[in-house]
């Protein structure tokens, strides 16, 4: 209702009572003003009565829900079902046009609008999380490892004799597979183990540059978050590398942003020498669903070349999603879940470290990694491998998600690509381990139930394997026949075991 309308209620509810009605919608229609008018996170978040008005104001700026619209076309914002359209707020015609994932919609002009808020909106909380000097960015709706491709795709226009991509490597199977996809040749450069830790070889990076030629490359492809011991890649020195033989940097970023440590390596790398582009998962950073990630630069025009490299319009459910999120959250609220994740890894780490002694094992030193951790499991392994995924399949049927158990020497082929000791992010990492993250939205409640569920699986698989080593020269009549919930729950998990390794 605007003014006009306020003006002819009072003909019919006294004046008094619709003039506060209508300063309590100037409230509303403020806080919109306000972002609109500076592009940034407000503060403090909205309610969601303010959201919805918001939305509802985009929605009937698009020509779908124009009264008395006539669609000619064959993209006219049609949608059969009334709950897929309130699903999306009725923002149906997506974002960008067929050349540029970013461009403006003649007939979407709420969906364009949402577009280029939320991407604002994004570039704030980049700069709010610790790289202050990023000056463009976009939200893509795709995952973090086909987004890396459209970062190589457009860097091949820029470099048509290079074939190959420097790697240090990393063992996660989309951001390896993301390089194949855009046609070019990985080249793995395996880390160094010091201490627990694995890092970057920086000599092997730059040997290989001077081996292949500069132009031969297009890029360097460098990680931060990741799970422990690896830690993430030395990005100053391999920014400085990559400037002195002008060769493009991308940084797979993808829950980085979370971690001010990985925030602080990417803007001290843009600062003394050259990072291209660095791309980060929607759903990891702003707990959304998976579907969307931010490309993200230093250099304005780069980063609308990528924007450029997408081909057709884009689902905007990404962008509505993250925006939603933030304009509920304020930045301080973001703010708030950044801190509150930096206390509970450090309370995971506590727990995680008593345990690990209390079964004669040792939390791994990992401090350059700040998300995730793991502990050693050589006392398991020491008598079979069996016992290692084992564990594993039991914490996976005790609906304990997102920790791994890692194998040392374990062969697996990634897109024709043989890697010894998958996982383990190295050819033979010493011991086999078990990881565990900290990531945003996790809470001290959450570490509390791992802990005490992997402290009964722990003690069940000890229990097993004194059964076994108490069987040998035993005649099986003697044996007794009690049977008890963890026996039973071990033939549970030796059926599901096999599905808690095609999982990891």
């Amino acid at each position: 209702m605007n003014r006009e309308s306020f003006a002819a209620a009072e003909r019919l509810v006294s004046p008094a009572y619709m003039r506060q009605g209508c300063e309590a919608r100037r409230s509303h229609e403020h806080l919109i003003r306000l972002l609109l008018e500076k592009g940034k996170c407000p503060e403090d978040g909205w309610d969601e009565s303010t959201l919805e008005l918001f939305l509802h104001e985009l929605a009937i700026m698009d020509s779908n829900n124009f009264l008395g619209n006539c669609g000619v076309g064959e993209r006219e914002g049609r949608v059969a079902s009334a709950l897929v359209a309130r699903r999306h707020y009725r923002l149906i015609h997506g974002i960008g046009r067929s050349g540029d994932i970013s461009a403006v919609q003649p007939k979407a002009a709420g969906s364009s609008l949402l577009n280029k808020i939320t991407n604002s909106l994004v570039l704030d909380i980049i700069k709010l999380t610790g790289v202050h000097a990023v000056t463009n960015c976009f939200v893509v709706p795709m995952a973090t490892g086909m987004s890396l491709t459209l970062c190589f795709l457009t860097l091949r226009h820029k470099r048509p004799k290079a074939k190959y991509i420097i790697w240090p490597r990393i063992d996660q199977k989309s951001c390896f597979k993301c390089m194949i996809t855009a046609g070019f040749e990985p080249v793995v450069i395996e880390n160094i183990l010091d201490g627990d830790e694995l890092h970057t070889n920086l000599k092997a990076v730059e040997a290989k540059v001077q081996e292949l030629g500069p132009d031969n490359i297009l890029c360097v492809h460098s990680t931060t978050s990741c799970f422990a011991p690896r830690v993430p890649d030395r990005l100053e020195e391999l920014a400085v590398i990559c400037a002195s033989y002008s060769i493009p940097h991308i940084v797979n970023n993808a829950y980085g942003l979370q971690s001010s440590k990985c925030m602080h390596l990417i803007q001290q790398g843009a600062q003394v020498g050259r990072i291209d582009a660095f791309v980060q998962s929607l759903d990891k950073n702003f707990m959304v669903p998976v579907g969307g990630a931010i490309i993200a630069g230093f250099n304005d025009s780069f980063i609308q070349e990528i924007s450029k490299m997408y081909p057709g319009r884009a689902s905007a459910s990404p962008s509505l999603d993250v925006l939603i999120t933030l304009l509920s959250l304020g930045s301080n609220g973001y703010k708030k879940l950044l801190k509150e994740r930096k206390e509970v890894f450090s309370y995971l780490s506590i727990q995680v470290k008593k345990l690990s002694e209390a079964y004669n094992e040792r939390l791994l030193h990992t401090p350059h990694n700040p998300i995730s951790l793991a502990m050693t499991l050589k006392t398991l392994n020491e008598q079979h491998d069996k016992a290692v995924t084992h564990l594993g399949s039991m914490l996976f049927t005790r609906q304990v998600s997102g920790a791994r158990v890692v194998l040392p020497g374990s062969m697996q082929t990634v897109s024709g690509y043989a890697f010894r000791g998958f996982m383990s992010h190295t050819n033979n990492y010493p011991c086999a381990y078990l990881n565990a993250a900290s990531a945003i939205g996790m809470k001290v409640q959450d570490v509390d139930v791992f802990i005490k569920r992997l402290d009964k699986c722990l003690k069940t698989v000890r229990k097993e394997q004194n059964k076994e080593s108490n069987v040998s020269g035993v005649d099986k009549h003697d044996k007794t026949e009690d049977v008890d919930v963890e026996d039973m729950d071990l033939k549970l998990d030796n059926v599901l075991l096999d599905t808690y390794q095609d999982s990891s």
